[in-house]
């Protein structure tokens, strides 16, 4: 079970964004997706796959944030590091989380998030980054497809070709921002 039941001490001023770090070469730069959504009035935690956690700087996104990074599920009586969300970004999203994400395996903190935020009615926007060689997956598509048919919001970043930068300069970390304006919540 995730962490959305219980109340955390410390209340936002804001709408709450969770923003979902997978492994990736460009997790690194979540930091601009962060300040996007702040300059937007979001206050920003982070969930990373234990994977994702090698992939940026944890103390460098935690300052920026507020808060602590979680990867990994807190112990019964633990307080809740985060608040609750009221929306979800997961960028960069990998070929591992959206497949077992549409496929509803949650054995990670991050995964279970994700498969409670449908059932929660949260707002949840994904940019998947990832090879043309994966993409080619019949896996991926299906898994894109039950996504889609969540109400999950799908980026229109194109998979890439495998090379030294991966595509890296044309992922638009703001465009998680932009599908989920239209469901921000009311007043907000």
């Amino acid at each position: 079970m995730s962490d959305h039941a219980n109340q955390p001490a410390q209340q936002p001023k804001n709408p709450f964004l969770y923003v979902v770090v997978c492994a990736s070469g460009i997790a690194g730069e979540v930091g601009k997706l962060i300040t996007a959504a702040q300059e937007a009035n979001w206050d920003v935690g982070v969930v990373a796959t234990p994977q994702g956690l090698g992939f940026m700087d944890a103390e460098a996104v935690e300052a920026q944030t507020g808060y602590p990074i979680r990867s990994a599920w807190r112990a019964p009586g633990d307080p809740r590091p985060l608040p609750p969300a009221d929306a979800i970004a997961v960028a960069p999203a990998t070929f591992n989380t959206i497949n077992k994400w549409a496929a509803g395996i949650s054995d990670t903190l991050a995964l279970g998030i994700l498969c409670e935020a449908y059932g929660f009615g949260i707002p949840t926007a994904v940019l998947p980054y990832l090879n043309a060689a994966q993409a080619a997956h019949p896996a991926y598509r299906q898994s894109l497809d039950r996504l889609r048919d969540m109400g999950i919001l799908i980026g229109t970043q194109e998979p890439h070709r495998q090379k030294a930068d991966g595509g890296a300069a044309l992922f638009r970390w703001e465009e998680a921002l932009e599908l989920l304006t239209p469901r921000r919540p009311a007043g907000q």
